[in-house]
């Protein structure tokens, strides 16, 4: 039995002042948006030897889109106390899921398709909200992974910088399209996301992935092909698809070392998941408790993961994690098929009596 925070049940009213107060946090958030923009796009002028360099750019850009969403997540929910809609606290259960999958996350397992799991075998989260919940939960801790990992790698800043931007304009656009998906829709996509996600974790784990070469960056189509690519996967990402492992296989097809992966999927969803939450907790669709426990065990636990953790056995881990996600991903597929069942024999006609 479902237990939906009340937040979920309760409608979502209509506040001029909160609107006007997400008003100006989207513009801001905009307004970086397009300021970062000619930087991002003419990456390869940026000097990277400097003392203002690439790294230190990123940090900058994401801290700022950090407190940002910080501020918008905070403000909804005391606009939502003024107003009588009642949101609750995190329980240890929502907490301990969040420093649980963000530290995994952290090491390289992921972070949505366990979340997703965890939540929906404590049956607190209805599945209409879960992409919003994976969004919103997560967007601080990954943040928070890629101030820490952004300097690892050297990509080139003429590759890195668009593809992050585009990720950035692709989740904006898919965080409107997941606030019109009807529950069904949703238990599909996020169904078949899971299937998506465990094939790619079984191809990883058997080596069928590309190898890649050792490319930092891209030119020419391959260029083209690249920004395009991380459009559609930041589009995806609102709907609760992960960004992190189809990235890695988009660079290595086009040719780049799988560790040009890192700062590219860890900047990409360092940019694009503040803003995309942001629409999230205007409208109401995610769930407030859950939300709140991933992003407070999350945050502690990718600290803990990358700094205190040198090596752990994932090996046998990541088995277990491919084959509950298979056992989620076809009991969601399960329950829209019920579901749509349901739909059509409530909608046929009884036959008439003679």
């Amino acid at each position: 039995m479902l237990k939906p925070d009340p937040i979920s049940a309760a409608p979502i009213r209509s506040n001029p002042s909160a609107h006007a107060g997400f008003g100006f946090l989207r513009q801001a958030s905009c307004f970086a948006y397009v300021a970062c923009a000619p930087v991002f796009l003419s990456g390869c002028a940026v000097d990277t030897r400097s003392d203002l360099n690439l790294a230190n750019l990123l940090f900058l850009v994401f801290s700022l889109l950090a407190v940002v969403f910080a501020i918008a997540w905070a403000h909804s929910l005391w606009r939502r106390r003024q107003t009588g809609q009642a949101w609750s606290w995190p329980n240890l259960t929502e907490i301990a899921i969040g420093a649980v999958t963000d530290f995994f996350d952290t090491l390289g397992i992921g972070s949505f398709a366990p979340t997703t799991v965890l939540l929906r075998l404590s049956k607190r989260v209805p599945d209409e909200l879960l992409p919003g919940t994976l969004n919103v939960g997560h967007t601080l801790a990954t943040v928070a992974q890629a101030l820490i990992f952004i300097r690892l790698v050297d990509v080139e800043a003429s590759t890195l910088l668009p593809m992050i931007l585009s990720a950035g304009v692709g989740a904006w656009l898919g965080s409107g399209l997941a606030k019109r998906l009807p529950r069904f829709q949703i238990r599909v996509v996020m169904g078949f996301a899971l299937l998506l996600a465990a094939l790619i974790m079984l191809a990883s784990m058997l080596g069928w992935l590309p190898k890649g070469h050792d490319a930092l960056g891209l030119k020419g189509w391959y260029w083209g092909a690249g920004v395009i690519g991380n459009f559609v996967l930041g589009v995806l990402m609102p709907l609760g698809i992960g960004l992190y492992a189809p990235c890695m296989i988009l660079v290595s097809l086009l040719g780049m070392s799988p560790l040009a992966a890192f700062p590219i999927m860890m900047g990409s969803c360092a940019f694009l998941m503040p803003l995309s939450s942001m629409r999230f907790c205007r409208n109401g669709q995610y769930q407030v408790s859950a939300a709140l426990g991933i992003c407070l065990g999350g945050i502690p636990a990718v600290f803990l993961a990358a700094f205190l953790v040198k090596e752990l056995p994932l090996a046998s881990l990541r088995w277990l994690v491919l084959s509950v996600v298979l056992l989620v991903a076809v009991n969601m597929l399960t329950a829209a098929w019920r579901e749509k069942r349901s739909e059509k024999s409530q909608s046929s006609p009884e036959p008439a009596n003679l």
